[in-house]
């Protein structure tokens, strides 16, 4: 499998006009975080609502279809430093889910320690044979990293050149978890020009009041929400 790691790129171009209008072509598949310490399954350490053998289940024999129906299949994957800034212990005397002023001035939420770079917590949960590319996301220690195409500090990783290297249009996502890393995720991708749907049985939570903030925010951005995925529709976009 090749893996696409977390690197810098410059100069985005060719940008849609983000009117969110599904078009027949090119169409990829991104999952985001897909990983046991996201999960209930794997008792993982920032384990998200709804994460149990059955989801996982669900999660692989859909991204199995749309594998078989010929579509590009990318993963994301955090992939933190042990001292990560996103970490409580990395901040003496904080605890997870409290929140931060850094020196910077950036607001930073804190988290359980998670993903770790080589840790058993940070496997993902898909068949690697699936999997067209694994985008690496948060290794930078000073910044989070939410989204799949780029982190805190605007450093983007190789998605958006990987996919606009093959012509893609289209993106249908989902994974864990709707609030953060989907959220974010789904918006950067409208903004590089994408038309995105996103799964919503298929896209955990981790708190209700926050994930609904993030249905609105990415509907309004003009993401195409799907309540499942309905086989029919996916080849009305090949």
């Amino acid at each position: 499998m090749k893996h696409l790691n977390f690197t810098t790129l410059i100069g985005l171009a060719g940008l849609a006009d983000g009117s969110g209008a599904l078009v027949r072509g090119n169409t990829a598949v991104v999952v985001v975080d897909l990983q046991k310490d996201f999960t209930k399954a794997y008792n993982g350490s920032l384990a998200v609502n709804g994460t149990d053998e059955a989801y996982l289940k669900v999660a692989a024999e859909t991204t199995k279809k749309l594998k078989e129906l010929g579509l590009p299949v990318y993963a994301t994957q955090d992939w933190h430093p042990a001292d990560h800034v996103s970490f409580a212990s990395s901040h003496m005397g904080k605890n997870p889910l409290e929140t931060i002023d850094l020196e910077d001035g950036r607001t930073q939420i804190l988290w359980p320690d998670h993903c770790v770079q080589g840790s058993d917590g940070a496997m993902l949960l898909l068949d690697e044979k699936l999997l067209d590319g694994v985008v690496r996301k948060g290794a930078n220690p000073s910044y989070d990293s939410y989204s799949g195409f780029k982190d805190d500090g605007g450093a983007v990783t190789v998605l958006d050149k990987t996919l606009k290297s093959s012509g893609i249009k289209n993106l249908i996502v989902y994974g864990i978890a709707t609030d953060f890393c989907v959220k974010f995720t789904v918006l950067d991708g409208i903004d590089a020009g994408y038309n995105v749907i996103v799964v919503r049985d298929l896209t955990p939570e981790i708190a209700p009041d926050t994930a609904a903030a993030a249905w609105t925010d990415m509907e309004k951005k003009g993401a195409a929400i799907w309540p499942n995925i309905d086989m029919s529709e996916v080849k009305n976009l090949l």
